[in-house]
């Protein structure tokens, strides 16, 4: 990913995913600069494939980048906020969700993972600040709980149950 601003209008979520895959190994290999790990991340952000492809590869990687995100990860999801604010606020729900599935299903080890993913989401909301996750969050939260709003078409789609409601509802309480 030299030029990080040419992206193509039609990307694909299959080409963020690798893009975001090349774009931490570079990070991780420390061969960018804080000005080109910005600019590539605002242009991924930039549209929703870009940010499901980079939100999916950036949580859920082995690596210890997410752990503690840059400040050029910080101000590139800032550049986007309206799609960053619902993908972050879904990522918390479906990660919150998913380790109880995972639990059902005696896979620890996916129900940890799915509790990472929840942790590192959670802290990128912390950091980013965005006034959008804030009303998104509250919105879930309320469709969770009364299985009507916004998000109620999401939390069906799903299908989660009562208790999948209830921490999703628990983990969005401190946002």
């Amino acid at each position: 990913m030299t030029n990080p601003l040419t992206l193509p209008p039609d990307l694909s979520f299959e080409q963020a995913i690798a893009l975001t895959q090349d774009l931490m190994a570079q990070m991780a290999a420390g061969t960018l600069s804080d000005e080109a790990e910005e600019q590539a991340i605002a242009a991924l952000v930039s549209s929703e494939n870009g940010a499901r492809g980079f939100f999916v590869t950036y949580l859920t990687s082995d690596s210890a980048l997410a752990d503690a995100p840059s400040e050029a990860v910080v101000k590139a999801l800032q550049s986007s906020p309206g799609t960053v604010a619902e993908l972050l606020v879904k990522n918390v729900a479906m990660s919150s969700a998913m380790a109880i599935a995972h639990r059902r299903n005696q896979a620890e080890d996916m129900a940890q993972g799915s509790e990472r993913v929840s942790r590192r989401t959670l802290d990128l909301i912390r950091r980013v600040g965005l006034p959008q996750v804030t009303e998104k969050a509250q919105q879930l939260r309320n469709s969770a709980k009364t299985g009507d709003g916004p998000y109620a078409e999401f939390l069906n789609r799903w299908r989660y149950d009562d208790e999948q409601r209830a921490v999703i509802q628990a983990a969005l309480e401190g946002i």
